[in-house]
């Protein structure tokens, strides 16, 4: 029975798949095929897309940044600190020694010239002027007394020389009167000398009793005072500074640490502007009035100094105060300016292929049309922001290329 069964299965197999492959042979051939090739080409495309779509996804498109040309001023400036000063300070010290009994000047004070503003104790000095006043007296006496012996002895000369020519006196005794006018005569001009030494001491003495009063030389202000009452000065080994006068405190200057890079450029009558911390939103104006040829070095850094004046009469400005100084070295009005950024700019898909700048020359990206253009300028003043374009072809409002931004397309 198997024998028979098995051969039936086979036939019956082999007839359902000539069946299946003839239903396929007539799908292939009839409309049914033709879809199926549109669908699959349809299908095709859309992978396609899909791979293009993935691999395009993270890839940077370059975004330029500009910035439009303007037209304002620029000025090339050096920036250095200082020290705000009165213009003149008067230093006032003590010319003798001594204890300090009185002092009638303290900070602030105004003061006039003559003004009496401390005193040493000045009875040391006074016994040296009594002293010489003295001795003066005791030589104008000397003088006196010689004076008389002199016309004495010259009576007795006159007298002797006339009996001497009728031979009445002995020529020894008429020498020796002789003699005795010639001393009498060159004491009185030693006494004279003598009287006009003794008033140079008076005068020496007076002077020092004088210096025992300190005086302001100068109208000003008391800005500073570095002694206290009973304090004992000591002259002899350097003067003593008691008190500091400024003249005029309305006017002040700032004495700045240039370097010696900036320096050449510094002249007199250059405007300049500065700040102190006391007003940080207040700009002081002022001038250069000097430049100065000392050099100052300071940890092998050479400096020059240069004093820029500035009213104060508002008296805002105090004495030692710290300016951060900025002196306008030179300047330009309402030109053509673009920023300094943008003459170091180049596009990164063009700075392979563009041709380099002409020699001397400077260059820029304008963005004219969306698209990036290389425009050859000649640069004049530049400061810290801005450059002066002197030639080129960029004008006012042209969108000059900064920089550039890589953004992803979502």
């Amino acid at each position: 029975m198997t024998n028979e069964v098995q051969p039936q299965t086979i036939a019956a197999r082999s007839a359902k798949a000539d069946g299946v492959s003839g239903v396929w042979r007539t799908w292939s051939k009839g409309a049914w095929g033709k879809g199926a090739w549109l669908a699959a080409a349809l299908l095709l495309l859309l992978v396609a897309g899909g791979v293009y779509w993935r691999t395009s996804r993270g890839a940077p498109s370059a975004r330029y940044v500009s910035v439009a040309a303007t037209r304002g001023d620029i000025a090339r400036t050096a920036a250095a600190t200082g020290t705000v000063n009165p213009e003149l300070t008067i230093i006032v010290g003590s010319y003798v020694s001594g204890v300090l009994m009185q002092i009638s000047c303290d900070y602030n004070t105004r003061v006039n010239a003559g003004q009496i503003c401390a005193k040493i104790d000045p009875r040391p000095y006074q016994a040296l002027v009594d002293e010489a006043k003295a001795n003066l007296a005791v030589a104008r006496a000397q003088l006196v007394k010689d004076q008389a012996n002199l016309a004495y002895t010259n009576l007795n000369w006159e007298r002797n020389r006339a009996l001497l020519q009728q031979n009445s006196v002995a020529k020894d005794a008429a020498d020796l009167s002789k003699n005795n006018r010639d001393q009498a005569q060159a004491q009185v001009g030693f006494d004279m000398a003598t009287i006009d030494q003794r008033q140079a001491q008076l005068a020496a003495a007076q002077v020092n009793l004088d210096y025992t009063d300190i005086t302001s030389p100068v109208n000003g202000t008391v800005v500073s005072r570095n002694v206290t009452q009973g304090q004992t000065l000591a002259a002899s080994l350097n003067t003593p500074t008691l008190f500091l006068i400024a003249t005029d405190l309305t006017r002040m200057q700032v004495d700045t640490n240039i370097s010696e890079s900036d320096i050449g450029g510094i002249k007199v009558g250059n405007k300049a502007s500065f700040t102190v911390d006391a007003f940080p939103d207040r700009v002081f104006a002022g001038t250069v009035t000097q430049v100065r040829q000392s050099p100052q070095t300071v940890q092998n850094v050479v400096t020059y100094d240069a004093v820029v004046s500035v009213e104060n009469k508002d008296l805002a400005l105090k004495p030692g105060m710290t300016a951060s100084t900025r002196i306008i070295i030179e300047q330009r009005s309402n030109v053509l300016r673009a920023p300094n950024q943008a003459l170091r700019f180049t596009p990164a898909a063009l700075g392979a292929t563009a041709s380099p700048a002409k020699p001397g020359g400077a260059r820029l990206w304008v963005l004219r049309e969306d698209q990036p253009v290389a425009v050859d300028i000649v640069a004049g003043l530049d400061d810290d922001n801005f450059t002066e374009i002197l030639q080129g072809d960029l004008h006012e409002g042209d969108k000059v290329l900064v920089g550039e931004e890589r953004a992803s397309v979502k």
